[in-house]
């Protein structure tokens, strides 16, 4: 007959063989987030990336007045141009966002070739559903109507004194930029997010 300490043993090592199968399960994130992000586009670009050139990404990070304190994002961010250019210079924490898996793959590739890896983010996501609240700086080159469309969640989420930098293109009429340059064929646009009590009436 087995005595206690035997049958104790041979208990606990099959509870072990039962629960083999789903420790894999019982963390919390998967070793790899990028692991989980989709690999297709989920519905169709709002727009096709055209690369801002690189001069012009250098003048808008610096029309952006961006500080070392800044996050930066980029909305569409295609190549991660722009929040690498301007990791590279000041030292910023920079996201950029894009819905294209292969664009998110090669600005990441781009990111650890310039070394700045460890300061930007890329995420396949929608940027109408990001969540930008702790940006202070946001570039774009989209469309116009995109940049209409995206000035809801500007006034929404972005605090007070956040610039927002657009190549080649405004917001319309009813938010004039607070600047803007042109650099040879290629405009920029600069905006600069007013006080809250403010933007009831620039909404309108």
């Amino acid at each position: 007959m087995a005595n206690a300490a035997t049958l104790r043993g041979a208990l606990a090592l099959s509870g072990l063989i039962l629960l083999a199968p789903l420790l894999p399960a019982l963390g919390s994130e998967p070793a790899n987030p990028e692991a989980a992000e989709p690999t297709k586009l989920k519905r169709k670009l709002d727009v096709w990336y055209v690369a801002t050139p690189h001069e012009v990404v250098d003048r808008m990070i610096d029309e952006a007045k961006i500080r070392p304190t800044d996050i930066v994002y980029d909305l569409g961010c295609g190549d991660g141009r722009m929040v690498i250019a301007a990791a590279k210079k000041f030292g910023t924490i920079g996201v950029g966002i894009d819905m294209d898996p292969a664009r998110i793959k090669e600005a990441r590739a781009n990111a650890k070739a310039a070394g700045v890896d460890k300061l930007v983010t890329f995420r396949v996501a929608d940027m109408f559903e990001a969540d930008l609240r702790e940006a202070s700086v946001v570039l774009l080159y989209l469309l116009p109507e995109l940049n209409r469309r995206l000035k809801p969640k500007f006034f929404a989420e972005l605090r007070p004194g956040a610039r927002v930098v657009s190549h080649d293109f405004d917001m319309g009429k009813d938010w004039p930029p607070d600047r803007s340059l042109k650099l040879g064929s290629d405009g920029i646009y600069v905006w600069i997010m007013p006080p809250l009590a403010e933007r009831g009436r620039l909404k309108k």
